[in-house]
């Protein structure tokens, strides 16, 4: 964010400027032809049959998700963050990462939320595993026993890493494309868990709570919104800390 950035004095928020979000390529939707009627309302316009965003809404759906976020946040909640397609996967790890907050950046298991009891005792094993392999208690396998549990706790990592504290179900799940990452949505709202999402026109925003309008393809675009997420969400601390 540059100086040019506005910042809401009232909530504490800074979010890009429109320059910003152009340079990003945010504006961008898909083809007219790809379009979901339900994302008309957060459309400017179209140019050689592409549709353009409106960034005025974006931003105001950004302020929006943010205002959410930093409250849950405030009391202690958690938020998964998911994106599992190339150019989203490395910015949702980054993010989890910044904010010490679960994320889901290589394919979704399906189970994940809807059947947490079991993925949360494959959890357990994973962490217990790892607590093994750092004070030696696989000293007492053999060789050929140790190696094996080795490459298991390398899988379940690259699996579950981003997940592998997460004791409970999160509070929010943040999802960077709609289309791709479907199974998390759904699991998320048959749990009632809302759900926060990046969502290209292509895409039906009924199906979150805190739709953000905006070009889910272009991984520069991509990390514009999740970057202006950790900006405004990396120093929120739960209220019963700051008393």
């Amino acid at each position: 964010m540059t100086e040019k950035s506005i910042a809401d004095p009232n909530t504490e928020i800074v979010l890009p400027s429109p320059q910003e979000l152009i340079e990003a390529g945010v504006h961008f939707g898909h083809k007219t032809s790809k379009w979901h009627p339900k994302m008309e309302k957060f459309i400017f316009t179209s140019k050689n049959d592409v549709h353009i965003f409106d960034l005025e809404k974006t931003l105001k759906n950004l302020q929006a998700a943010i205002i959410f976020l930093k409250s849950v946040l405030s009391r202690g909640g958690e938020i998964l963050f998911v994106g599992t397609k190339p150019a989203s996967k490395g910015l949702v790890k980054e993010a989890g990462e910044a904010l010490n907050q679960p994320y889901v950046s290589e394919r979704w298991l399906g189970g994940t939320l809807t059947n947490f009891k079991t993925i949360s005792k494959r959890l357990e094993y994973l962490r217990n595993l790892q607590e093994q392999q750092k004070t030696g208690g696989l000293d007492k396998y053999t060789k050929k026993e140790k190696l094996k549990l080795g490459k298991l706790a390398e899988k379940m990592e690259k699996q579950l890493g981003g997940i592998k504290n997460m004791r409970r179900l999160p509070d929010i799940v943040f999802v960077s494309d709609v289309k791709e990452d479907s199974l998390a949505i759904k699991e998320a709202k048959r749990m009632r868990i809302p759900v926060v999402a990046i969502c290209d026109t292509n895409a039906d925003p009924s199906l979150v709570d805190y739709p953000i309008p905006a070009n889910d393809d272009a991984s520069s675009s991509i990390k514009a919104i999740i970057d202006s997420l950790v900006l405004n969400l990396k120093n929120v601390k739960p209220e019963s800390i700051n008393k």
